[in-house]
């Protein structure tokens, strides 16, 4: 199994964060991929069925994953994963990002025609680059339809994201001028969770890419650089976003 990341292009880079492709041509058993939360409403595109909650296709649609899922495939795939600004999803697809908090959806649910003729041209592409073509051509023509200003959105999740303190909430709302109530309401709205559940999003993921880069001597440490209480804080966080300890997790790591 491969796994490379991609830049965005500048066209989309607005609204698509990262790309992600994976491929595994040594499908044997039953592949399981483990679906943590990042704070990044994600397209996901594989070659063959996935399956998520008993739903197979090949387009699925993330909001905000707050409880741990996975995808399940039993065939040889490449899988693209297009993770979007926090604040995109709303504004590329026109509906509330809360509906899609925890709750991800066939994207033929949404956008039937759309969606079709997008699987007929990836699932009939030759190359992982014709694929990505495909689908930055897919995210831009969304972007042609925006008329909204985001950047209060944007500056407010970029900031969060950046320093997911407790005290970030307060300094965004006051830079932003806005009431808490609007403050609220503009998350929930357009990132798909509350101001408070996105700062705990990013504190977990800052903690997470700490633990897996091996960047600590005890889990006391993630919890002091990470703004947690202490470390049973930051275990019962990790646990509540993985359903497993953070020791469990370096021992399944070591067992692949």
């Amino acid at each position: 199994m491969t796994g490379k990341n991609y830049i965005p292009s500048e066209e989309i880079s607005e609204y698509v964060d990262s790309i992600l492709v994976i491929e595994n041509n040594e499908v044997v058993e039953t592949f399981t991929l483990p679906l943590f939360a990042n704070g990044k409403p994600t397209l996901l595109f594989q070659t063959s069925k996935g399956t998520i909650r008993n739903n197979s296709n090949y387009l699925t649609l993330f909001g905000q994953t707050i409880i741990p899922d996975q995808l399940t495939l039993t065939e040889n795939f490449i899988l693209i994963a297009y993770f979007f600004k926090p604040f995109a999803l709303t504004t590329l697809f026109g509906f509330s990002a809360q509906d899609l908090t925890d709750n991800p959806i066939n994207l033929n649910l949404i956008q039937f025609q759309k969606a079709n003729e997008l699987k007929e041209k990836l699932l009939n592409s030759k190359t992982v680059e014709q694929m990505i073509s495909i689908l930055d051509d897919f995210v831009f023509k969304l972007t042609a339809k925006i008329y909204t200003d985001n950047k209060l959105i944007c500056y407010a999740t970029k900031l969060i994201a950046e320093n997911p303190t407790k005290s970030v909430l307060k300094r965004a709302q006051d830079e932003l001028y806005l009431t808490e109530r609007t403050f609220q309401r503009m998350f929930e709205d357009k990132v798909g969770v509350s101001p408070n559940q996105y700062r705990r999003i990013a504190q977990f993921n800052c903690a997470f890419q700490q633990l897996n880069q091996k960047q600590f001597k005890l889990f006391s440490d993630i919890a002091f650089n990470n703004d947690y209480a202490d470390q049973s804080h930051f275990i019962r966080a990790f646990k509540q976003f993985t359903n497993m300890t953070p020791k469990e997790y370096l021992n399944l790591s070591k067992s692949d």
